[in-house]
């Protein structure tokens, strides 16, 4: 699965209203269950808040990853929030989170959940991929950024082999 399909336009946004993480689960969450048509808030909440209970996904460089296995999903879901004045995350790092990946997997498809946070952490590694998608101001265009980053990868991959 590719990372630019798993965060489709529909499922980023831009200048979330969250102050803390309670409130980037609850906007995020709603997004998904508003543009997926699924009425599984509650169960997408619990999955996230069992995995963060074991530890923050707020990780450094001002990224959160929260994520969970719930059959609040039938495929794997991928929903993009970015902050422009930071959230309160509890994060590792002790520093606001300002891109939030959200990444939600049925029980049935553990290796593709697996597979998206991988290739999310290559991404990840590239300070300018941070700054790019928070230079953008619309979805699509930030959708753009997670295909033309993931594209260069892919291609560094296969100009290796």
């Amino acid at each position: 699965m590719l990372l630019y399909e798993a965060f489709p336009p529909a499922l980023i946004k831009i200048g979330l209203e969250a102050e803390n993480k309670d409130e980037v689960f609850e906007e995020l969450a709603d997004l998904l269950c508003q543009n997926q048509k699924i009425g599984t808030r509650k169960e997408i909440l619990e999955a996230l808040w069992e995995r963060e209970s074991k530890m923050s996904t707020g990780i450094e460089k001002r990224i959160a990853i929260p994520h969970g296995i719930t059959d609040g999903v039938n495929a794997v879901q991928g929903i993009l929030g970015i902050s422009k004045k930071g959230i309160d995350y509890d994060a590792l790092d002790g520093q606001p989170v300002f891109l939030i990946f959200m990444i939600l997997a049925p029980k049935t498809a553990t290796e593709k959940y697996l597979q998206l946070l991988i290739r999310l952490a290559e991404l990840l590694k590239r300070t300018e991929f941070h700054a790019d998608l928070m230079a953008q101001r619309d979805s699509q265009g930030a959708n753009q950024i997670i295909k033309k980053y993931e594209d260069d990868i892919y291609r560094l991959e296969i100009d290796m082999v």
